[in-house]
């Protein structure tokens, strides 16, 4: 990397290499069985050239030829992409618990045995078909620029999903487990899972036509979509997002704060600088209801005269920075999911969503299939609903929060409380 970066300086004005390698396994059983073992190594090098405020980029699957990928980013340059910034000098980062070396050596056998016992103990308390995934991650980068920087990161992760799946449907009830190292899921898991199954497992016709909406952490992030593209600096200067030029305006109920946290490394995938080398902080994107920041990369932080906030995150090594929010944190409420449950008259729970990208996202608006949806009738989870939709506009439908959990969980994006809404339309068969 160290040879590249001198090479690409010496013909631009700035450079940056960047380098990223995964490795991984997956084992996954159907119906109790195993059903796949797959392995993966992926290797990539990306290099990110300014020359007259031009920006270039290329990148390789093999470093092999160091001046064929210098010639494909001055080739980039035609396309006249503007690249008025200069790249980040960051010298000291602090220091973050990302990393298990144990993961590296997990053997295949050992997220066999476990997946196996989850279904074994699954088995034993409900009857609907068990589907588990596991699977261990181990990822390195590291990145160069010709302002000094030279950053490098290892991190590691292991997931554990387990579904219960209805009879004679496709839909299932699961939760993620997901931690840094290996470790045995634990019982409160299991009984979550088992538990509210059981609970729902006979199909009900709900008779009520107004219904409150309880969204599980696992299906929030239908909201949370919404809203990270409109606090996307990407979105601010396309013009895209309702959100521009409401900075301090109350925007949603004071029940929410929404918090971007990537300095928290009690679970996978903390971050103290971004894809870009700029250092990453915490700070709130809503706070009781109130709009605090955007979200900013190096190329639309210049764009609108201001600083990047540490987001330019890539989705892979093939891929240029864009603003990105991958550490959210929905800061809990006070009351326990089955107290929130039992605060419920008549309701569903969305405990997984159909089509979460469909609907007017720029404007908030959302429009998804609920699978599986339980029905609570007076306080009780009675059974499950099918052929279910959910549908709103955030801005509407967070304004008037009854309840948010007082517990956190791993959900996809973040970390999230289950959510009481009020304000959410319904259709279903009755």
């Amino acid at each position: 990397m160290e040879h590249l970066l001198e090479k690409a300086g010496k013909i631009c004005d700035q450079a940056e290499v960047y380098a990223s390698e995964s490795r991984g396994d997956r084992v996954s059983f159907e119906n109790g069985r195993l059903k796949d073992i797959e392995s993966s190594f992926q290797y990539g090098v990306s290099l990110r050239i300014i020359r007259d405020n031009i920006l270039g980029f290329a990148y390789t699957k093999n470093l092999a030829d160091e001046d064929e990928l210098i010639r494909n980013a001055l080739d980039s340059l035609k396309g006249g992409v503007e690249g008025s910034f200069r790249l980040p000098l960051t010298e000291r980062v602090p220091s973050l618990d990302t990393f298990d070396a144990s993961l590296e050596t997990l053997t295949n056998s050992a997220l066999v045995g476990e997946s196996a016992r989850i279904c074994d103990l699954l088995s034993q308390k409900t009857k609907g078909q068990i589907n588990v995934s596991a699977n261990r991650s181990v990822h390195r980068k590291r990145l160069m620029n010709s302002s000094g920087s030279d950053l490098g990161l290892r991190s590691s992760a292991y997931v554990l999903n387990a579904r219960v799946l209805y009879p004679y449907s496709s839909a299932s009830l699961n939760r993620p487990h997901v931690v840094k190292t290996f470790k045995r899921v634990p019982d409160e898991y299991l009984d979550h899972l088992a538990g509210m199954y059981n609970q729902s497992v006979r199909e009900a016709t709900p008779d009520r036509k107004k219904l409150k909406v309880l969204f599980l952490p696992e299906t929030v992030y239908v909201l949370m979509w919404r809203l990270q593209h409109a606090v996307n600096g990407m979105s601010i200067y396309q013009r895209t997002s309702p959100l521009a030029g409401k900075l301090g305006e109350k925007i949603f109920d004071e029940k929410l704060t929404v918090v971007n946290d990537p300095l928290n490394d009690s679970l996978p995938g903390a971050r103290a600088f971004d894809d870009e080398g700029t250092l990453c902080g915490s700070f709130p994107l809503v706070e009781r209801g109130v709009l605090r920041n955007f979200c900013y990369d190096l190329y639309f932080a210049s764009k609108l005269k201001t600083v990047s906030s540490g987001h330019g995150f890539k989705g892979s090594f093939s891929s240029k920075p864009l603003p990105s929010l991958n550490h959210l944190v929905i800061m809990p409420g006070s009351r326990s999911f089955s107290e929130i449950v039992q605060s419920v008259d008549f309701g569903i729970i969305v405990a997984g969503a159909l089509g979460a990208h469909s609907g007017n996202i720029p404007n908030g608006d959302f429009s998804v299939g609920v699978s599986p949806a339980l029905y609570i009738e007076k306080g009780e989870i009675t059974g499950h609903i099918k052929d279910v939709m959910v549908a709103g506009n955030i801005y509407h439908a967070l304004s008037d929060i009854i309840e948010v959990e007082n517990t956190l969980h791993p959900s996809f994006g973040g970390e999230f409380p289950a959510l009481l809404l009020d304000n959410v339309h319904v259709t279903c068969k009755t």
